[in-house]
């Protein structure tokens, strides 16, 4: 089918909305990546039903077809060349004991209002939060500041139900068609991953244990083994007593390697920002300041007295109260606002290697990694993210427009991520940033199995194709640059 032809085709067989004037399609072309892709369809399916009908449409047609929420994901995921799908309207929300029933397309926004009135909420909690939707959450396998206690979507996901390649609606776990994969995962002795506490790079099999895991497939897999319309997800009670520590240290080695101790002590976050967020931050800190954790406990708070003892900077603030304390984290969460402040008109900051993960106790090798590569190729960096984690996200400051030195500063970085024991996305996906590197990430037959799991949910590659299971270099083709 010519590409002029998918827009009135489609629109003749749903309800929904479909668009495709020029305006509308670079309007999609963008999301929050460093990426252009122009799509050539929009559609706004209403319900499950119209999902069915244009996944029908683009297999039997052979188009590609991209599912995106807010477009909020910084690696490229939501972008595509045939149709994308906006979820914003299928944004049901159930509330039950222990969990809630959610769209898609529901903004994690709206649903923290609502379970808020309910004395609930759910564990993951990215920066860019209120703005993001559960779908797009689901499938970077999102996390954020409260994930070292609360976990990533992974962890707290109880049921997925998506629409497979073939337009057939599927309920996971409960479908017992995809019982193979369950015994190719576990028939292959040689699959390997990185012992790291968080991670959205690649097909997440090594949690798949049994058929009442198979849902977990789903989370980080952008889109790429079905579409998904809802999901029951866990939820929790608010916390009564909350304490915040803000903690000074001079160098951020000095502060990392506190981490691996302030951990045993089970707080509910760790944070880290370096100076070039720290001088944002409207609180009272001292001038010359290498970086701040910010260290929260919100059940174990007898234990929260011990890091006194255990810390080698300076306890500047300890909050205690929810509101400020709330605000505090409103900073934090807009550092990566703060870091683009840092940029002037000749540089650019693209998002390649803003989210490795290693070990927590290799953070510093991380660190001598990032200052090595650096030094090495002459650009600046921002630090901040989820240290308890071993989750760094690093902004790197260009001055050249240059392709080729982009993506060697990005094979060196992510071998040596790599080397360390880490992966080099931990909760923002592979997108259009990653996905070529994913085989670089994993040993041969786990690879392998990746592509064994996209070919049994999608055979014909209709479903986001180019994410995770990659053939050609994306790192640098559709660069904003």
């Amino acid at each position: 089918m010519k590409s002029s032809q998918i827009g009135p085709s489609l629109s003749r067989i749903v309800k929904c909305q479909v668009l495709w004037d020029n305006q509308t399609r670079n309007l999609y072309s963008v999301d929050a990546s460093s990426y252009i892709l122009k799509p050539q369809v929009v559609a706004f399916p209403r319900n499950e039903s119209d999902v069915v009908k244009i996944i029908k449409f683009a297999k039997k047609h052979c188009v590609q077809i991209t599912p995106r929420g807010a477009g909020a994901g910084l690696v490229g995921s939501a972008l595509g060349r045939g149709i994308i799908l906006d979820m914003r309207y299928l944004d049901e929300i159930k509330i039950v004991d222990g969990y809630v029933k959610v769209g898609s397309g529901v903004f994690k926004g709206r649903l923290d209002r609502i379970l808020q009135s309910k004395d609930r909420f759910i564990g993951p909690d990215p920066s860019i939060g209120p703005y993001c939707t559960i779908g797009g959450m689901i499938g970077t396998n999102a996390s954020g500041i409260h994930s070292l206690k609360y976990g990533s979507m992974i962890d707290n996901l109880i049921q997925i139900r998506m629409v497979n390649s073939s337009g057939v609606v599927v309920k996971l776990p409960g479908n017992h068609d995809f019982n193979r994969v369950i015994k190719k995962i576990h028939s292959d002795k040689d699959i390997s991953f990185p012992k790291v506490s968080k991670n959205s790079c690649g097909y997440r099999i090594d949690r798949v244990l049994s058929e009442k895991d198979l849902h977990k497939l789903i989370a980080g897999s952008e889109g790429t083994l079905g579409i998904i319309t809802s999901a029951k997800v866990r939820t929790y009670r608010l916390p009564k007593n909350i304490v915040l520590y803000i903690i000074h240290y001079k160098t951020l080695y000095e502060a990392v390697r506190d981490v691996p101790k302030i951990n045993e002590l089970r707080p509910s976050a760790v944070e880290i920002a370096d100076n070039n967020i720290t001088k944002h931050i409207k609180i009272n800190i001292p001038s010359r300041i290498g970086c701040l954790l910010f260290v929260e406990f919100d059940d174990a708070i007898h234990s929260s007295r011990k890091i006194h003892k255990i810390i080698s900077g300076v306890i500047i603030r300890t909050e205690s109260n929810k509101e400020r304390i709330k605000k505090i984290w409103i900073f934090r969460n807009s550092a990566l606002a703060y870091s683009l402040q840092s940029l002037s008109k000749n540089e650019i900051m693209p998002n390649l290697i803003e989210d490795a993960v290693v070990p927590v106790k290799r953070l510093p090798l991380l660190l001598s990694l990032l200052e090595m590569i650096s030094k090495k190729y002459g650009f600046k960096i921002i630090i901040y993210g989820h240290a308890g984690n071993g989750n760094l996200h690093i902004m790197s400051i260009l001055k050249q427009r240059d392709t080729h030195l982009i993506k060697k500063i990005a094979l060196e970085f992510f071998l040596g991520v790599i080397s360390i024991g880490g992966s080099i996305s931990a909760e923002h996906g592979d997108g259009l940033a990653r996905s070529e590197f994913v085989k670089m990430q994993y040993n041969k037959e786990t690879y392998n199995m990746f592509r064994c799991i996209k070919k049994q949910f999608d055979p014909k590659s209709i479903l986001n194709p180019g994410k995770i299971i990659s053939n050609q270099s994306t790192v640098t083709r559709n660069l904003k640059i």
